[in-house]
């Protein structure tokens, strides 16, 4: 039997605080309603237990929120399969055959390490740019290599995101998305933004408070502390720091708190460090982005 013949196992892993029953059921139901694969799904509970799942989805309790990133990775302790989805609480599948049509795209190219599909609003309101992970946006129907993920629906293969060494715990909350992708990239892989492919989420801005911003800039600084050849350490974190201080000069409370994660960021440990190599640095340079912005 040839290996495309073979039905793909995917671990399936929901992340949720329990806060949204209505829009997580919707999204298990859209992972139960695939066609042509095998599946096994657990519901993680970040500081909840899960409760009235449907038949065949396992349920992990945690008992206080250990933050997104910490949360996923519990969950892939409990799913097996060849391939790994991860989706949001709040997001949900529209297609019958996302799965397999996202596998197939991974089986022709095996040159790509990790998709993330299109996001769009199911009702129909404006889909914010921060979707579509590029600095130059284009349509949000055009496919491509990207740098960094919308951490919501993500898939790919179980050897690609062990190697990776899962997502990053430190982090909490924010940029995750950005350290996977590079992870990938470090494999000699690539990240695929497939525009055909298409995730629904509703078209909310997150809230952003004085903690975001903290994290928003200790979770830079770590990102580069953690990936980065040394020498681009400063050059990435400077470019960013530019970027706050043009984009909230006239939000002096934003800056107060985003210099506050800034400063924790250097003073505080950032866990594992894993430099990306010059190599990889080279091919994302040559692929349009290169990790200095």
């Amino acid at each position: 039997m040839s290996r495309s013949a073979v039905v793909p196992r995917v671990g399936v892993v929901v992340l949720t605080q329990g806060t949204r029953p209505g829009d997580l059921d919707r999204g298990i139901r859209s992972i139960l309603a695939q066609y042509g694969v095998d599946l096994d799904v657990v519901v993680v509970g970040n500081g909840w237990q899960p409760v009235d799942l449907p038949s065949g989805v396992g349920g992990v309790a945690l008992p206080e929120n250990l933050g997104i990133p910490a949360g996923r990775n519990r969950g892939v302790e409990h799913v097996t399969g060849e391939y790994l989805f991860f989706l949001d609480d709040d997001a949900s599948i529209p297609s019958t055959t996302f799965l397999s049509d996202a596998i197939a795209k991974l089986r022709r190219e095996p040159d790509i390490g990790l998709l993330q599909p299109r996001v769009v609003d199911p009702s129909g309101a404006t889909n914010p740019r921060r979707w579509v992970p590029r600095i130059r946006k284009g349509e949000a129907t055009d496919s491509g290599n990207v740098f960094s993920v919308w951490e919501g629906a993500v898939l790919l293969p179980r050897g690609v995101f062990d190697a990776t060494g899962g997502w990053a715990e430190p982090f909490f909350y924010a940029h995750e998305g950005i350290e996977l992708a590079w992870r990938v990239w470090d494999q000699g892989l690539r990240v695929w933004y497939a525009g055909d492919l298409v995730a629904h989420h509703p078209a909310i801005e997150p809230t952003r408070h004085s903690y975001y911003y903290r994290l928003n800039a200790r979770n830079r600084v770590w990102l580069a502390r953690r990936n980065l050849p040394a020498v681009l350490i400063p050059l990435y974190v400077g470019s960013w720091t530019g970027v706050q201080l043009i984009r909230w000069a006239r939000r002096p409370a934003a800056l107060r708190a985003w210099f506050g994660g800034w400063m924790a960021g250097w003073r505080e440990p950032s866990g594992e460090r894993r430099s990306i190599g010059w190599v990889t640095v080279w091919r994302m340079t040559r692929s349009g982005r290169p990790p200095l912005i």
